[in-house]
């Protein structure tokens, strides 16, 4: 028996840190809403009890580091399975990138090990299982758009934003978030409009959504990294309608309306930066899966 799964990309259309919590966690308040670049998860039972995974590309861990692996674990754990897994992920979201392709793939394993195991679970329930294993893996669950709260499991869904294409490029460096959120000084930052982003989404507003993009991250994750910061100025320069990173780094997005421009934006980014994607927003839950 074999399940197949989308593990979709996210992108933060808005990112606030409100403070730092008594246990440790930041309180965040995002928009975070999913991109056409995609995860494949395929699921299939094996002999045994233990939980394998399969990957080609050479960055992905195949142990318990993986947070593929850790949905499967603690599905068997909780529920008692007593029977193995087999994970193959075919790679294409970058990885350590701010996409949250690590969460995705782990929310698409907690859906088809759902179905696969008979389990029974609604998607609420599983998201609240996603949370324990990392903050976006919640949201990755139900997919779509969506406000994120508390340390990011607190989902309220919203309408899909307005279509557009989205250019993403993400430079050749890694970006430590432990880090990011170490250096960042919460009441010395410009914080986004959360609510006008919303209104902006639900009056179907492309230019709305563009003017209120924000990410407290943002300007931390530029001092440190010249690299992304150059992409964010080439990205605007080549003619996006609005350019920002995503999550902490190091992917930078830019919305792009028409085709043409689309093309442009592309085809500059290509001459100095290897990872780069022309997608469309996704934003409906019904087309993750």
């Amino acid at each position: 028996m074999k399940w197949m799964e989308k593990a979709p990309a996210k992108i933060n259309l808005a990112l606030d840190v409100l403070y730092k919590r008594e246990d440790g966690f930041h309180e965040v308040e995002m928009v975070m809403t999913n991109v056409d670049l995609a995860d494949r998860i395929e699921l299939a039972e094996r002999s045994g009890n233990t939980i394998r995974i399969n990957s080609h590309n050479r960055f992905v861990p195949d142990d318990s580091r993986n947070l593929a692996y850790q949905a499967a674990d603690l599905l068997k754990r909780r529920f008692s399975i007593n029977t193995g897994v087999d994970i193959t992920i075919d790679k294409q979201v970058p990885v350590a990138a701010g996409l949250a392709g690590g969460s995705s793939d782990a929310a698409a394993t907690l859906r088809g090990l759902n179905k696969m195991w008979g389990l029974g679970l609604s998607r609420n329930e599983l998201a609240e299982i996603g949370s324990e294993i990392g903050s976006d893996v919640a949201f990755c669950v139900h997919g779509g758009t969506a406000i994120a709260r508390g340390r990011g499991e607190k989902i309220e869904h919203l309408p899909s934003p307005p279509s557009c294409w989205v250019i993403l490029a993400k430079p050749t460096i890694g970006v430590s978030t432990a880090d990011v959120y170490r250096n960042l000084k919460v009441n010395e930052v410009e914080h986004p409009n959360i609510q006008h982003m919303v209104q902006a989404i639900y009056n179907h507003d492309y230019d709305g959504m563009c003017n209120h993009m924000g990410n407290v991250l943002e300007s931390v994750t530029l001092s440190m990294y010249p690299e992304v910061r150059m992409i964010k100025e080439q990205m605007s320069r080549f003619g996006a309608d609005a350019v920002l990173m995503s999550g902490s780094g190091p992917t930078v997005f830019g919305l792009v309306e028409h085709d043409s421009r689309m093309q442009r934006v592309y085809n500059g980014l290509r001459g100095f930066c290897d990872n780069v994607f022309a997608v469309r927003l996704l934003g409906n839950r019904n087309e993750v899966e």
